[in-house]
């Protein structure tokens, strides 16, 4: 499949084809060095969301019992 690369007012743009259904509605874009174009998901770190921290519990038991006394 091959799109092709418009120019409307001050921005370009790629489209994107009706057969690809995309799963997120942000996404962050670079290049590559050899001229690829990339774009990634926009995805929140649960690690840094303040309702998933609250109602989860981070703490862990020993996996390996202390065998040295």
């Amino acid at each position: 499949m091959t799109v092709r690369l418009r120019r409307v007012s001050q921005t370009n743009l790629l489209d994107l084809p009706s057969q690809i259904k995309p799963m997120y509605s942000e996404f962050t874009v670079y290049q590559g060095r050899d001229g690829q174009i990339v774009y990634t998901p926009v995805q929140s770190n649960p690690f840094l969301d303040a309702k998933f921290i609250a109602t989860h519990d981070f703490t862990q038991d020993d996996v390996f019992p202390d065998t040295h006394h």
